[in-house]
């Protein structure tokens, strides 16, 4: 699959690139295509790219070497016994280029489990050699509690070096959309709904096969390459990953308040708190209040759900039926994944793929506000899919999402009783337009209401109609 997206990123690093000196910390999941973002920006720079390897020390620093010599152009490096990094990082400092040089080491966190020093003695590096010498140092790391707390806490000796930092996540669905023009709305939709945008998954899903080929040969097939993903990558970030995987299993199977989360488990709610941390940390898990509240980390209205799309939808279909795979019955299993994929799944990352195109659509100044902050709205007795705030211009986007799996158009029925809830509903008291984002379409007679009024917009998949 070719290299898609990613512009802001690319964007970001051209202008540290354009510095001095810069240090940069590049972090995020893996498979979320942070080795591709960094080899997209090199090119036909002067960089010298290390895969740190979970080997000892002394391999890597003569790995490193061997790079270097490569790098350099000076063959006689190769057969250099470096005493110390100190001494190999003054040797790449030592090297003459045009124009800036950069310095890449990928999972830098294997350096720091072969010596603990390694954060102090690259410190020591950066200050005393690198940022002296028209060097670029980009660090970049699979394990993002390690990095986090090997780069950008207040404990570490990198701590206040790093001129930028990048969490790298998935690829959005507009990215998606834009590199691939032709593909067919709900298509790209329902692809994203297993894929999560995560490049490396996308990649087993470009080819000609259907999508529910693709995944019973890569997901619910034993040999799969994503058969068993989640327990690879909880175990390579937290210490008691089974822990970890109770709760997300317990959230998949329709508990968000931490309350709830807590009495299935059988475990007071208090003591769920770290681990709760610990994945919104990773970004696997996301605490979400309603878009109104004005404290959203003291709101008592927060719901905990999967924020990661693929793991949501592995924990949902795959692991409730895994002793049916175990014993081959996939076809089972596929039969259950058709009967409830738009449903219970599709049709709820459709309302995020909505929130998420919304500042786009708003960009065109057809639909006249500047969004503060966009989510969703729910109370006792109604919930809205979706509500974009405009504070400065005191403007309110209130809007349903509807992705039937059947023909079926949105009409104004859906439009009264969106109307209705926002009534009901404790909105500020905003000038209010209304949306109706749409899989299939709309009516006529819907359209020609929203043709007559200028508050009413329809967007049809990701078009806006008016």
């Amino acid at each position: 699959m070719k290299f898609i997206g990613r512009s802001r990123e690319l964007r970001d690093l051209e202008q540290q690139y354009r510095k001095k000196a810069s240090f940069v910390i590049v972090y995020g999941r893996r498979r979320i295509g942070k080795t591709e973002l960094i080899r997209e920006f090199i090119k036909g720079k002067d960089a010298l790219y290390y895969l740190a390897t979970e080997g000892g020390e002394a391999q890597n620093m003569a790995e490193l070497a061997q790079g270097l010599a490569e790098f350099s152009g000076e063959s006689y490096m190769s057969g250099v016994e470096f005493k110390d990094w100190q001494s190999l990082f003054e040797a790449f400092a030592r090297v003459r280029t045009k124009r800036t040089k950069i310095l890449v080491i990928d999972e830098f966190p294997y350096l720091a489990n072969a010596n603990r020093a390694f954060p102090s003695i690259f410190q020591k590096a950066w200050d005393n050699t690198l940022k002296r010498s028209n060097t670029m140092v980009i660090l970049c790391g699979s394990y993002i509690n390690m990095m986090k707390k090997l780069t950008l806490t207040s404990s570490s000796p990198l701590y206040g070096r790093s001129t930028g930092q990048i969490h790298l996540s998935p690829l959005s669905f507009d990215e998606i959309r834009e590199a691939r023009k032709g593909q067919k709305f709900s298509d790209a939709v329902e692809e994203y709904a297993v894929t999560g945008g995560v490049p490396k998954y996308m990649e087993f899903f470009a080819n000609r096969n259907t999508l529910n080929k693709n995944i019973s040969e890569v997901i619910l097939n034993k040999n799969g390459f994503l058969y068993d993903e989640p327990s690879f990558l909880l175990s390579s970030d937290v210490k008691e990953p089974l822990n970890y995987y109770d709760i997300l299993r317990t959230i998949a199977q329709g508990n968000h308040r931490i309350s709830d989360i807590g009495a299935k488990l059988r475990t007071p709610a208090s003591h769920l708190t770290q681990y709760m941390d610990t994945l919104r940390g990773l970004y696997l898990v996301e605490k979400r209040v309603p878009v109104t509240e004005n404290n959203p980390e003291k709101s008592r209205k927060g719901l905990y759900v999967i924020r990661d799309v693929f793991m949501r939808f592995w924990f949902r279909f795959v692991l409730p039926n895994r002793g049916k795979l175990e014993l081959g019955n996939v076809r089972d299993v596929e039969k259950i994944i058709s009967a409830r994929f738009i449903d219970s799944h599709v049709s709820f990352i459709y309302e995020e793929i909505c929130r998420s195109i919304l500042p786009r659509l708003c960009g065109r100044g057809k639909i006249p506000l500047v969004p503060s902050a966009i989510g969703s709205y729910w109370d006792k007795r109604d919930e809205i899919d979706v509500v974009a705030l405009d504070h400065t211009s005191k403007r309110l986007f209130a809007a349903e999402c509807k992705y039937f799996n059947d023909r079926k158009v949105v009409g104004k029925d859906i439009y009264r009783e969106l109307r209705e809830k926002c009534e009901r509903a404790n909105l500020p008291d905003y000038d209010i337009c209304y949306g109706l984002f749409s899989k299939n379409g709309f009516t006529e007679e819907m359209k020609t209401l929203a043709a007559r009024e200028k508050n009413v917009h329809l967007i049809h998949g990701d078009r806006l109609l008016r």
